[in-house]
């Protein structure tokens, strides 16, 4: 019972979870919408991003929110400290500096053998994810043929041994990376016992590298959901570390549940808390979007596989020296939005999405997928694709199912621009097919015709159409244009008190112009 007692105690990190439980309320309304912040973003051309907007909780003055209503209702303070303290976890890898020995199992044949990659560059990408935490470094490749993949210590017998054999005679070796997308628990304790050193998947270091990249607190939110499943298989390590006694205690902390009872519940009581605060900064993010779609900005998604480049090509699109993007996998987990100007003078919003990966584990891919829908909101899609990389059509394939998966209107597909990024470094690329566009986002190669494509897009999706009209220059007409159409060209005729106004405008408001300034 004691040790039980103890055990409890120690496992701080789940308690805290659901310390001074308080009852459910009613969800406070989102705040009420500001178009003039969302316009002096665009025009700022910075990241008027619904990540970073949502992470603050709306306006605040006075300690108290405005309501949609117009009323005012106090701050929950406390949802507020729930939401930091769901965020406070300790880390799933060991920190400082490691050095890795990436241990990769090549199938070579049967149902579980890759289609369309090789070998090398699976251990090229399995490389470079863990090269991207600071400190770590590879310093011993195996790549290892093996038969039984399912079974509970993948490898068999005599090359366990083999392996077991190199990595204790390398003293270097701090930790073993296995490139399988998740170890069973008792898998992973097993070869750390016969390694003597950490041993870590694939879903483990994504996970890690995703925390430690998430900036906004939906991101970090996210982050924290999809690491349940690593929280629930350490729940039951720990009652098979108890020799099972966790399981037939009557009794514990005086609640009638047994230990592994009692954690789960705490899991799940967590899962709901994330969940509820999920929710309420989506709310804020659906509110922003409502906001830019009433401005009628166009909205560009520029998605693709990670560290293909979209980032940089939309710093090159847009000019916004804000952005700094970043050589690794999975820089971007926030969607952001940066406001860029067309040829025709058009502002459009580019919103750069976290980047796919294959094999990303199933639970990331849930945990993002709220995320991943703002691209369904989106008129346009800019698909980015790294040229250069020898799986580029491999890593294609990856994020045309994912966007499958999304549920996006076929139009919004069909119209999808593709893009080859980092011609650079293929010297004479020229795309075979007639429709992609060959650009190097770094060296600023293509930009005019990829600007050019997404405009023409953009005016088809959105019906606008480039209208020349004649308004009184006494009037308000030209003051009304200037906000809700874009003015390429105002030519003055003094004579007639005049001008003639070339704009491009949308159907809905060249309809508003004509009401509001018949004849």
């Amino acid at each position: 019972m004691w040790a039980l007692r103890a055990a409890v105690r120690g496992g701080a990190w789940l308690s805290r979870a659901v310390r001074g439980c308080r009852p459910p309320r009613a969800a406070l309304l989102p705040p009420p919408p500001r178009p003039e912040r969302a316009l002096a973003a665009v025009r700022g051309g910075l990241g008027c991003s619904e990540g970073r907007e949502g992470g603050r909780g709306g306006p605040r003055a006075g300690g108290r929110r405005s309501r949609a209503d117009g009323e005012e209702e106090p701050e929950d303070a406390e949802e507020e400290e729930d939401e930091e303290e769901l965020l406070r976890r300790d880390p799933l890898l060991p920190s400082g500096t490691q050095r890795v020995c990436l241990v990769h199992p090549e199938i070579k044949w049967g149902p579980g053998k890759p289609q369309g990659t090789r070998a090398e560059w699976q251990v090229a990408e399995a490389r470079a994810l863990v090269c991207t935490l600071d400190g770590w470094s590879v310093v011993a490749t195996m790549v290892v043929p093996t038969k039984t993949p399912d079974k509970k210590l993948i490898f068999g017998r005599g090359t366990l041994e083999q392996l077991t054999e190199r990595i204790r005679g390398s003293p270097e070796i701090t930790a073993v990376f296995l490139n399988v997308e998740r170890l069973a628990t008792p898998t992973k304790k097993d070869l750390e016992a016969a390694w003597r050193v950490p041993v870590f998947d694939r879903f483990t270091l994504v996970l890690h590298i995703f925390r430690c990249n998430a900036r906004t607190k939906e991101a970090r939110l996210q982050v924290a959901l999809a690491e349940l499943p690593v929280l629930r298989s350490h729940v039951k390590s720990n009652v098979a570390h108890l020799g099972g006694r966790g399981r037939s205690s009557r009794y514990t902390m005086g609640s009638g549940e047994s230990f592994l009872q009692v954690q789960q519940r705490l899991l799940r009581d967590r899962e709901t808390k994330i969940q509820k605060a999920l929710e309420r900064l989506r709310r804020k993010r659906r509110l922003l979007g409502q906001q830019r779609r009433r401005r009628e900005f166009p909205v560009v998604s520029v998605v693709g596989y990670t560290n293909c480049g979209k980032t940089t090509l939309i710093k090159a699109l847009t000019g916004d020296a804000a952005i700094q993007p970043r050589d690794q996998l999975f820089a971007t987990l926030d969607v952001t939005a940066h406001a860029g100007r067309l040829p025709s003078a058009l502002t459009v919003l580019y919103m750069d999405t976290i980047g796919f990966l294959s094999q990303l584990p199933h639970s990331l891919v849930e945990s993002f997928s709220a995320t991943l829908q703002d691209v369904a909101h989106s008129d346009l899609i800019v698909h980015v694709r790294d040229v250069s990389h020898p799986e580029t059509e491999l890593q294609k394939a990856s994020v045309l199912s994912a966007l499958g998966g999304l549920g996006l209107p076929d139009a919004l597909l069909e119209s999808m621009v593709e893009v080859h990024n980092k011609v650079d470094l293929v010297p004479g690329y020229t795309p075979v097919e007639p429709d992609i566009l060959a650009v190097s986002a770094l060296l600023g190669l293509g930009l005019d015709e990829l600007m050019a494509r997404v405009e023409d897009a953009i005016l088809r999706a959105t019906g606008r159409r480039t209208l020349t009209l004649r308004v009184r220059l006494a009037g308000p007409q030209l003051s009304w244009l200037h906000q809700e159409a874009t003015v390429q060209a105002v030519d003055v005729i003094p004579e007639a008190g005049a001008a003639d106004v070339k704009v491009i405008i949308s159907d809905s408001a060249y309809g508003r112009f004509q009401k509001l300034f018949p004849g």
